[in-house]
């Protein structure tokens, strides 16, 4: 029987459109280079007025099992962590599932914001050890709808994309999660939001159309917030695996913002050099991020092998997030 868990697929996937930060700084009356100043962002991604979130998150779901080589009727479980389903009812997962041609396996979304890939890893992972069959995790998001142009906050983060990675059984007990940390706090619930649509402030009341957009409330605060969940939780994973913050291959991050997990990495004390970062070209998609990251630095720039320490850590919206320690 095997003991172990084998992430041993990626998959990637962004609109075609690209926005630069320079457009987004001409209609907010910003100085040149300033988003990219205090965010590191240089552009990023928004879908069309015709995709859809399972659209997007298609290919990326099908890179990733192209790259696993397994056959569709071995995965047993679909998670799909997102903020923008198709539609709030039904959820989206079910749909991606049967659009892959995946042979009826349990499907369902998480709604877990920055840290919903996180979530649904930890999940996964214990399915794949429990269930002794292969997962797809895949986390998307389509935050372009969500954004109020005029906030200056929340327009120059958020963007589209799609990230995947497919997990399997492995007869070594040393591959998979050596440790995680999940978390949250409450208390800042509402530092992050949109106002309308749930049954405290649903659609059908008066509201203004600004209440249908993403709302930042306090930036330093989440800020402030952000960095202390990452860092807390990311040291908490190290010291229970007992492995040393020198040993971590690559640090991959949720990419809010690069002065934010630049901060975290310093916290814990990882060499700059293991720190892994998408935001430059794809700005922030929420729970997305990880999973993009992971598969760019595995497709493109070649870099993950057999037996590295994966550190991964989240902070968003709620406020909800955690690290994990995963060794490929």
């Amino acid at each position: 029987m095997s003991a172990g868990v084998h992430m041993c697929g990626f998959g990637h996937s962004v609109p075609d459109r690209a926005i630069p930060s320079a457009e987004i700084e001409a209609r907010l009356g910003l100085d040149p280079g300033w988003i990219e100043r205090r965010s590191g962002i240089v552009g990023r991604h928004y879908a069309s007025d015709h995709e859809s979130l399972t659209d997007m998150a298609l290919p990326a779901a099908q890179q990733a099992l192209s790259d696993a080589g397994i056959d569709t009727g071995e995965i047993g479980l679909l998670l799909l962590a997102t903020s923008t389903p198709d539609h709030l009812l039904p959820p989206s997962a079910p749909l991606l599932a049967h659009r892959l041609g995946l042979s009826h396996p349990g499907a369902v979304d998480i709604t877990g914001a920055c840290g919903g890939f996180l979530y649904a890893l930890s999940f996964a992972e214990g399915f794949v050890r429990a269930q002794q069959k292969s997962a797809l995790v895949v986390a998307a998001n389509i935050l372009s709808r969500r954004i109020n142009e005029q906030e200056r906050a929340s327009a120059i983060l958020f963007a589209d994309a799609a990230g995947a990675v497919v997990l399997k059984p492995h007869s070594s007990s040393e591959r998979g999660m050596r440790a995680f940390e999940l978390c949250s706090d409450g208390a800042g619930y509402d530092l992050i939001k949109i106002p309308v649509g749930g049954t405290r402030h649903p659609y059908d009341r008066p509201h203004a159309p600004e209440d249908r957009m993403m709302h930042i409330e306090n930036g330093q605060q989440v800020f402030a917030k952000a960095v202390s969940m990452m860092a807390n939780s990311g040291s908490a994973v190290l010291e229970r695996a007992d492995v040393a913050p020198e040993a971590v291959n690559h640090f991959v991050p949720h990419q809010a913002n690069r002065r934010m997990f630049d901060k975290v990495a310093e916290k814990i004390r990882l060499p700059k050099d293991r720190v892994r970062s998408s935001v430059e070209r794809y700005g922030n998609s929420s729970a997305a991020t990880i999973p993009l990251t992971l598969s760019l630095i595995h497709h493109e720039q070649k870099l993950l092998r057999s037996g590295d320490h994966v550190l991964m850590s989240a902070a968003g919206a709620g406020m909800t997030g955690g690290s994990a320690l995963w060794v490929l």
